[in-house]
């Protein structure tokens, strides 16, 4: 069974222009990192040239679908009958793109049938956690 779920989706950069930039992304989902979800930009869709990914929680992720969520660096909320607005907060700036809220759907339809929400603390070796933590502090 695979333990990796990539899924490419459009994104649209939200710019001062008046007509949205269309930048490929893919979603990301790693069932050895269970609570996380990924999204990588690449380098030619970034103004740095290298690509760029972002990583942060799945549940913010899915609540982001029905209203707005998340206070840090990453933003999600709906936008619209079917589109999804992520926003990214760094020093550099702020990077506001929409995604279709259909892709984002069936992506964590497919996270949710490799770990399912709820179950996530049960892909945790946190035995193997401990252990290094205890190696490091002696």
């Amino acid at each position: 069974m695979s333990t990796v779920i990539e899924q490419p989706v459009e994104a649209r950069l939200v710019a001062a222009a008046p007509r949205m930039q269309s930048i490929p992304a893919t979603l990301h989902y790693d069932r050895h990192d269970p609570f996380a979800v990924r999204i990588t930009f690449p380098a030619p869709a970034t103004l740095e040239g290298v690509e760029v990914c972002w990583t942060f929680a799945r549940d913010l992720l899915a609540a982001g679908l029905h209203e707005a969520e998340g206070h840090g660096d990453v933003r999600v909320r709906p936008y619209g009958y079917d589109r999804t607005v992520l926003e990214f907060h760094a020093s550099e700036g702020t990077a506001v793109v929409h995604v279709h809220s259909a892709d984002i759907r069936r992506f964590l339809q497919a996270t949710s049938e490799l770990v399912p929400a709820g179950t996530e603390y049960r892909q945790l070796d946190l035995d193997h956690g401990l252990a290094e933590l205890m190696r490091d502090a002696f």
